[in-house]
């Protein structure tokens, strides 16, 4: 028996890094699981894998940024699974440590697009499907020390991931009486491959933020991450709501 016996979840992002180890954890947790993300042949060799060890799971690809695949994920989750009882927000992209005299629109834009809006039409999405048929869901938003703190990435990072954590915040109260619980992690330094994401750097902004990075007592490991996901999405965690958890091994605890 697991802690997530016969809940349904979807995790973006999940073809590697933390969202691949918060989907392994989920199943092994008894959770069925679709695995959203951009890169689909990523997506679908963690399914297979995980379908092969007794899982019950499907890959999809998803591009967060796009309206209608958000909707067309969490439908086919309904369709395959009957219902969904747990969203995570993990897929986000890095920008290039520009700071703001340095930022472009497009970068901006894009950056937004991905790490705010995406993960608020999913969000939307799920609390308008929990509120239509009466049911209880949990919301998971992967948000990074970025979101709590000013140099740990460039200014479109930063603020898309601050806004995230007020998303989190405000939705958490709005819809407390619902049923509807929503809650934040703040990874820090963790070995994903999120890098690939970031181009054009911006030599002056890396070296700003590099002074805080050098503080950093070491990296983590995705499952550090999927294990406080777990516990956010398990009854255990029933009156945790509207909360961020940094989980950094006592990086920001200094500032």
């Amino acid at each position: 028996m697991g802690i997530l016996d016969n809940k349904v979840a979807i995790v973006t992002g999940s073809a590697s890094g933390m969202g691949k180890a918060i989907a392994e954890l989920f199943v092994k947790e008894g959770a069925n699981v679709l695995l959203a993300d951009f890169n689909s042949d990523g997506a679908k060799e963690v399914s297979d894998a995980l379908n092969s060890q007794g899982g019950k799971t499907e890959a999809m690809k998803v591009d967060v940024s796009q309206a209608d695949d958000i909707h067309s994920m969490f439908d086919k989750a309904v369709e395959l699974f009957g219902t969904v009882d747990i969203l995570v927000n993990n897929a986000g992209i890095m920008d290039g440590f520009e700071p703001v005299g340095e930022i472009s629109d497009e970068r901006w834009d894009k950056v937004f697009d991905v790490n705010t809006k995406g993960v608020m039409r999913a969000m939307r999405k799920a609390v308008n499907y929990w509120l239509d048929n009466d049911r209880k869901g949990t919301i998971i938003n992967t948000i990074s020390t970025g979101g709590l703190n000013g140099a740990h990435a460039g200014v479109a990072y930063g603020a898309s991931k601050h806004a995230v954590t007020a998303l989190t915040k405000n939705t958490a109260f709005m819809y407390a009486e619902k049923g509807i619980r929503v809650n934040g992690i703040a990874p820090g330094a963790v070995e994903t491959n999120i890098g690939s994401s970031m181009t054009n750097m911006s030599e002056f902004g890396f070296s700003r933020a590099q002074l805080t990075h050098g503080l950093s007592p070491r990296s983590g490991k995705p499952d550090d991450i999927g294990h406080v996901a777990v516990f956010l999405a398990s009854e255990e965690s029933s009156f945790v709501n509207g909360t961020i958890i940094v989980a950094d091994g006592g990086w920001t605890s200094g500032f």
